[in-house]
C-alpha cells in the first residue's frame, strides 16, 4: 500500500530524515550551497545516494514554506510517513519507561519543541491524540530540528482510554498543573511514568485529570503566572531523566 507523501523544510529536519534508515525520502530539493554543506558535514556517508536530487534557487524553494513564516535554509524534502508504533506492543516486557502525553496540545511549534526536548533527554516516547497531531506540519518538523527521527510517537484515538490502560499496566500518571501543591522535584520517579501535559491555554481537561494519579507543578516565581508548555516539558524531562539515571 502506498503511503501519502508530504514536504518538510530546514537543514536539520531534512538531514536527519536522510540519515534515518527507516524513513523513505522520495525527493530532495537543494540550493548549491546546501548541497556543499551536506557533503562537507557527512564525508563518510553519502546521504544523497539513490535519492532524486533537484537543485533550485532560494527563491524557487521559498514556495515550499508558503505562509508559514519559516526558513527553509536551502533544504526541502518530500517524505513518506514512518510506520506507526503501537503503544500496547511497545510497552510489553519493558521496565522503567518514561512517556510524555500531550492532552490537546495543538501549536505545531510547541509540539516540535517538546519532541526535540524528549529526544534530547532520551524519553521513551510521546503519546498524542491522532486527530490533533499535525503530522505533516513543516513548522513542527522545523521546530523539532531533526528530532522527529529520534523519538517514538504513539498516536492514539483516545487519550483517556490510553491512560486508563497504562495505569492497569503499572504506570503512574503525573499531571503537570501549576495549581498543584506538590513540586515535581519531590517525586522519586521510580518505575513506569507518564508525564501528562494539558493544552496551551486551558491545561489538562477535567475529564482527563481524573486519570492522573498525582498532580505536580514546576515551582517558579510567584509573580509569574505560568511557563510556556515547551519550556515546562524541557525542565521536567531533564530533571526526571537525570533522576532516573541515578536510580539505575
Amino acid at each position: 500500500m502506498n503511503k501519502r507523501s508530504f514536504f518538510i523544510v530546514g537543514k536539520h529536519a531534512v538531514t536527519e530524515a536522510l540519515k534515518n534508515p527507516n524513513r523513505k525520502v522520495l525527493r530532495v530539493f537543494l540550493t548549491e550551497e546546501s548541497k556543499k554543506n551536506i557533503h562537507r558535514e557527512n564525508q563518510k556517508i553519502n546521504l544523497l545516494k539513490d535519492i532524486k536530487v533537484y537543485f533550485k534557487t532560494k527563491k524557487e524553494l521559498d514556495k515550499y514554506t508558503g505562509n508559514d513564516d519559516i526558513l527553509h535554509q536551502g533544504y526541502v524534502a518530500e517524505l513518506e510517513h514512518l510506520d506507526d508504533i503501537i503503544l500496547k506492543e511497545f510497552i510489553k516486557d519493558k521496565k522503567n519507561l518514561t512517556l510524555a502525553c500531550l492532552d490537546e496540545v495543538t501549536d505545531p511549534r510547541n509540539i516540535g519543541s517538546i519532541i526535540r526536548s524528549a529526544a534530547s533527554f532520551k524519553l521513551n516516547g510521546i503519546i498524542v491524540k491522532e486527530r490533533h497531531f499535525p503530522e505533516e506540519s513543516k513548522l513542527m518538523y522545523k521546530s523539532a530540528s531533526g528530532c522527529m527521527e529520534h523519538i517514538n510517537i504513539f498516536k492514539v484515538s483516545n487519550i483517556n482510554t490510553s491512560l486508563k490502560y497504562l495505569r492497569e499496566k503499572n504506570f503512574w500518571v503525573y499531571g503537570f498543573d501549576s495549581k498543584s501543591n506538590k513540586n515535581f522535584t519531590d517525586v522519586d520517579w521510580k518505575g513506569n511514568n507518564i508525564l501528562l501535559f494539558g493544552s496551551e491555554g486551558f491545561g489538562i481537561k477535567k475529564h482527563t485529570e481524573k486519570y492522573a494519579d498525582f498532580l505536580v507543578k514546576i515551582e517558579i516565581n510567584q509573580n509569574i503566572e505560568s511557563l510556556n508548555i515547551s519550556n515546562s516539558a524541557a525542565i521536567a524531562f531533564h530533571h526526571i531523566m537525570k533522576r532516573k539515571k541515578g536510580l539505575d
